[in-house]
């Protein structure tokens, strides 16, 4: 047996190839992610008699391109999670950290692991395009709430008080009852020069066009506030309209890349078999569905619902040791991060509209019973439900 490492880095990778015994087939050397380079190293795994495992650590993108051309060629190649090479290189007294050295170490871990090494299973091209539409979404909601700060930040200078008037109560990202109001209202002066029964009829007009409830209530509110309220900045400085406006449209823009994304990976999720199932599940709406199955991914890669739990970092690994027996255990949070958080906000969603025939709700509300904290008790629900989640898209797929 033979295994080959392969320490992998931005557009190169310094591979090294060892026997059993540590015995040196070739001293750790460099390749670059070029065709010709990856073609010798093809050649030369495959012109071995005995068999070859290559192994490399997972680091983001970088490994992928070594990965694709690998398995195009037929090549068994296993992808080692970082945390588990970085506890097998610890065992060493004394330590280094070069590319040759990582590259031997983790050579040496193939053999060592000869046996429990797993052959990578590329998964399907939609899963892959969705979790990276997914990573993305993350990436721009983050935007907009930097966005949103930037607005609201603007508007407690020229409009103090009207975030309170406008709360935003709709699913859709694009959609932004603020954000509309502020690009037609910029400031308290442009409705303080208005009569009361003015700004009605204009405030009526607006909400009309814009698909918004025409409440009169709300216009003379509004109305009212601008007259007591004490801006800040006066409109009359010529920075204070460009700096809103370009706050409004900077939300705007991020709202529509959004809203784009979203369509995409709605699209996508519904081309796969699970989606309805997955849809029909409490507390699973159209933005979250898509969302959910994308940082899940195929479910066949996990050997059980144990294992989706582990993924998701909610898993509490026993402690014991002699007569002690820990039972006050903390969740890993070693695994998705972006799973944990969609999770949570299905979860919160649960408890928002409360649906009495649905287990995982009645779960949280038997544990906060119990006497469990509503953030524990939230993260026990979500446990269950990734178990249901395991066990009905299992069954599509049977």
């Amino acid at each position: 047996m033979i295994s080959v490492g392969i320490d992998v880095s931005k557009e190169k990778s310094t591979v090294c190839i060892l026997k059993p015994c540590g015995e040196i087939v070739k001293s750790p050397y460099e390749v670059t992610h070029t065709e010709n380079h990856l073609l010798e190293l093809t050649s030369l795994i495959k012109c071995f008699n005995e068999e070859v495992r290559v192994v490399m650590e997972a680091t983001g993108t970088y490994h992928l391109p070594v990965l694709s051309f690998l398995k195009e060629h037929g090549i068994f190649v296993t992808i080692i999670n970082p945390l588990v090479m970085k506890k097998y290189a610890s065992i060493v007294l004394r330590k280094g950290k070069t590319d040759k050295l990582d590259a031997i170490k983790i050579a040496s871990y193939g053999i060592d692991n000869w046996f429990h090494l797993v052959n990578y299973e590329s998964s399907e091209d939609v899963y892959n395009e969705l979790r990276l539409l997914g990573r993305q979404y993350s990436h721009y909601i983050k935007l907009r709430v930097e966005s949103k700060l930037s607005l609201t930040s603007m508007l407690d200078h020229t409009m103090p008080g009207i975030k309170k008037m406008l709360q935003n109560r709709s699913d859709k990202p694009e959609k932004d009852k603020l954000n509309d109001f502020v690009e037609e209202y910029w400031h308290y002066d442009n409705i303080a020069v208005k009569s009361k029964e003015q700004f009605i009829n204009s405030y009526k007009n607006w909400a009309k066009k814009k698909g918004y409830q025409q409440s009169e209530a709300k216009a003379i509110k509004i109305y009212d506030l601008a007259q007591q309220g004490i801006p800040t900045l006066s409109s009359n400085a010529p920075s204070t309209k460009m700096l809103v406006l370009e706050a409004v449209r900077v939300l705007r823009e991020v709202d529509k890349t959004l809203a784009l994304i979203l369509s995409q990976m709605q699209e996508l999720a519904k081309s796969l078999k699970e989606y309805a199932v997955v849809r029909e599940m409490g507390g699973v709406g159209d933005i979250i569905a898509p969302r959910l199955i994308a940082e899940i991914g195929d479910i066949r890669r996990f050997h059980s619902g144990k294992a989706l739990i582990a993924y998701a970092g909610i898993d509490a690994p026993p402690y014991q040791s002699g007569q002690f027996n820990g039972t006050r255990r903390r969740i890993s949070k070693r695994g998705s991060a972006t799973l944990r958080k969609t999770g949570f906000e299905i979860m919160k969603y649960l408890k928002i509209n409360k649906p009495e025939s649905n287990s995982v709700y009645l779960f949280i509300l038997k544990k906060e019973a119990e006497g469990k904290a509503s953030k524990v008790a939230k993260i026990a629900g979500l446990n269950k439900f990734l178990r249901i989640y395991y066990a009905r898209i299992k069954e599509v797929y049977k």
